[in-house]
């Protein structure tokens, strides 16, 4: 990302909910279930799937501790019901700390005051 005006839906868009979709699919993959089912899941490609495992996709964010204990319980939940993907992707957005994330990595990429509060 390049030191813009970003608006914070726009890092959601670009880097958090990609991050999201690939923790998700490692904790799919680490439940056994295969790379075609969770592209399938998730709605993204197998190759999509692969370079979440082979970092080469969505590398550059790391989720919080209590996000990806999140995620953990969103797999499971996929796992048992598999229309709950966007709802549980959109749960773990609403976390207060994806929203500090959303903040830290606009304050960080984008050309606004220290001061701003614009992202949530």
């Amino acid at each position: 990302m390049s030191s813009k005006m970003l608006h914070p839906q726009e890092i959601a868009v670009w880097s958090i909910i990609p991050s999201i979709r690939r923790d998700i699919a490692i904790e799919l993959k680490n439940k056994g279930i295969s790379q075609k089912e969770t592209a399938r899941l998730l709605g993204v490609s197998e190759p999509a799937i692969s370079q979440y495992f082979a970092h080469k996709r969505a590398k550059d964010i790391s989720l919080g501790k209590k996000i990806k204990k999140e995620v953990v319980i969103s797999a499971s939940a996929i796992i048992a019901d598999n229309s709950v993907v966007l709802y549980e992707i959109q749960r773990l957005m609403s976390l207060n700390e994806t929203k500090n994330l959303i903040c830290q990595i606009h304050l960080k990429h984008s050309n606004i005051s220290k001061n701003c509060k614009i992202c949530f």
